[in-house]
């Protein structure tokens, strides 16, 4: 009987967390695909899943992994002058290299890591590592959106984001240290192809070997629910056209909620009723500059509350002026619900131009409202082949199984690169000892 391959993947954070949450999904879809995977993480929840090791069960545990944030964060707390802003400087976490699954793994398997893996017990893998970057993060000297900065290309410094005049700042010296605690012989991998290219382009990775794999969605989760029956449960009007705008922090400034404040002055408001969901207070939506009826759900943090919500709407309104990926953009789509964006950074690679939605020109809410007309105002028949695409597109293309069976082939290439260099290295050994 042939071996199972075994992996062992590391996510930081709730695994109810956006990018906690691709990376469950993709330990779930190599487990079916026949990998003997394994998840370990800081959440405090292991999701009833034994093959889900959580380091934050106990109170001495999930106490540690509150304090290890805080404690990274004191050199930040010199910067009075810094954006309130996420900012890791990676040099916090637990040493996990003993534990019997690190040590039962063939492969490890890196993704949102901030607090749990620290860059000096990543030097000490001495494993094939992939690194899934889930934002920038992985190639900046601690911001996790880089925004309108690109001194990631050259080791940071001067960040604008701590608000540094001086070139050897805490983000020159992240950078640095991350140089050199990485094992050159990881593979990174960018879940899209605009975070590939910035990857590419930084100073931290320069030399190193990167791919693109999409980042991926359990589409068993996500599916279209009756539009009527999804209004009817949400309290939704039957007679309108529902915009859905939402995100878990969906007032980051990156995310661009303020560009959609602006594209709804050009809507009809007689015939929209625009639905909010996100984490965030009454006071930040702004709902009196919203113009059209509209409706907050709050924080929505299951699944169930997501899918109702995408598939009672008629269209989702992704505005980001930065995004990684842009899960909630496959979330609307595998519901079935066409989706608009602009056409810059991670979305660009989700949405098919008025095929299964509508790419506006960055960063141009006259363009967003026209993106959301062209979606709302088709004729029925085409409307629902727009529908039918969209969930097309998230299954065939972004769905768990997809990016298993990618993960897998990479991790065999990288299981017999690793063999050939043992072969190799036995070879030298012997030939200078008989030398």
């Amino acid at each position: 009987m042939t071996k199972k391959l075994k992996v062992l993947h590391l996510v930081a954070g709730e695994l109810n967390g956006g990018a906690a949450r691709g990376a469950y999904w993709l330990h779930q879809a190599q487990r079916a695909a026949g990998i003997d995977s394994v998840l370990m993480t800081s959440s405090r929840s292991d999701l009833g899943d034994s093959s889900v090791i959580s380091l934050a069960k106990s109170s001495w545990q999930k106490l540690k992994f509150m304090l290890l944030p805080r404690l990274g964060g004191l050199l930040k707390g010199l910067y009075k002058n810094r954006k309130n802003i996420i900012f890791n400087t990676g040099f916090e976490g637990v040493d996990f290299t003993k534990h019997p699954a690190y040590v039962a793994a063939d492969i490890v398997h890196l993704h949102w890591i901030n607090g749990l893996v620290s860059m000096q017990t990543l030097s000490k893998i001495d494993k094939p590592i992939v690194w899934t970057m889930r934002d920038m993060w992985p190639l900046t000297g601690g911001c996790h959106y880089a925004m309108d900065c690109e001194q990631y290309r050259t080791g940071c410094g001067k960040c604008p984001q701590l608000g540094s005049q001086f070139k050897h700042d805490l983000s020159r010296l992240v950078v640095s240290h991350k140089r050199r605690c990485l094992n050159k012989r990881m593979r990174l991998i960018g879940i899209s192809e605009w975070l590939s290219s910035c990857a590419r382009d930084s100073f931290v990775f320069s030399g190193f070997k990167i791919d693109t794999i999409a980042n991926n969605i359990d589409t068993n989760q996500f599916f279209p629910v009756n539009r009527t029956n999804a209004r009817e449960i949400l309290g939704l009007p039957s007679n309108k056209k529902i915009v859905l705008v939402g995100a878990a922090n969906i007032t980051d400034f990156y995310k661009g909620y303020d560009l959609f404040i602006e594209s709804t002055k050009s809507l009809d408001s007689s015939d929209i009723h625009i639905v909010i969901f996100g984490n965030t207070n009454t006071q930040a939506l702004e709902l009196e500059r919203l113009g059209a009826q509209h409706t907050s759900l709050g924080y929505l943090a299951d699944t169930i509350s997501l899918r109702l919500a995408y598939s009672a709407a008629d269209v989702f309104v992704a505005p980001s002026r930065m995004e990684a990926f842009g899960k909630t953009l496959v979330e609307s789509m595998a519901c079935g619900t066409p989706v608009v964006c602009f056409d810059a950074t991670g979305p660009k690679d989700i949405v098919t131009h008025q095929m299964t939605g509508y790419k506006a020109k960055p960063f141009d809410p006259a363009d967003l409202a026209a993106g959301i007309r062209w979606v709302v105002e088709q004729p029925q028949d085409e409307f629902d082949r727009l529908c039918r695409q969209a969930r097309q597109r998230a299954a065939d293309v972004f769905g768990s199984h997809v990016a298993a069976d990618q993960y897998k082939k990479l991790y065999l290439e990288l299981l017999d690169e690793s063999e050939n260099r043992g072969q190799l290295d036995s070879a030298f050994r012997i030939s200078g000892a008989a030398s």
